[in-house]
Order: C-alpha cells, then sequence, then structure tokens
C-alpha cells in the first residue's frame, strides 16, 4: 500500500450519518464537526490501510478514497 498523503479523501455529507465509525477506525484522519458530520483532518496522521479499513466500516459508505496521482477509486468499488 502507498503513502496515505497520495489519497483524496471525500465525505459525501448528504450520505454521513455521524455514527463516528471512522473516527473510531482513523481518529487522526477523520473528526466530526458541529453539524455532527465526518470531516477528513488537514494533514491525515493514520496510514492507508487504516484509513481504507475506516472506510469500509462506513455503513453509509459516505467516505469515498482515491488514489491522487492515477484518480484511481479505491473504495467504494464500482
Amino acid at each position: 500500500m502507498g503513502d496515505a498523503q497520495s489519497l483524496k479523501i471525500t465525505i459525501d455529507r448528504d450520505e454521513c450519518i455521524g455514527c463516528e465509525a471512522c473516527c473510531s477506525d482513523a481518529p487522526g484522519t477523520f473528526e466530526m464537526d458541529d453539524e455532527d458530520k465526518a470531516v477528513v483532518r488537514s494533514d491525515y496522521l493514520d496510514d492507508q490501510e487504516t484509513i481504507l479499513e475506516a472506510a469500509r466500516n462506513c455503513p453509509v459508505d459516505a467516505i469515498i478514497v482515491e488514489d491522487k496521482t492515477s484518480g484511481q477509486k479505491l473504495y467504494p468499488e464500482d
């Protein structure tokens, strides 16, 4: 797996239900905002596999993870 800084992480705010699973799984990457929606921290402190695991554990697939260089979607898979 590559460096986490090579990832583009997007949260679909319409889908996010604020369950905080991502914050529990990857607290160095995700936090909750004042609307109880997940947001991505400016610096990802978790490794790539931890971030992908947090995305996989999102019950509504609100976390989209892409490779910045290739543009390949890593999660969710199409």
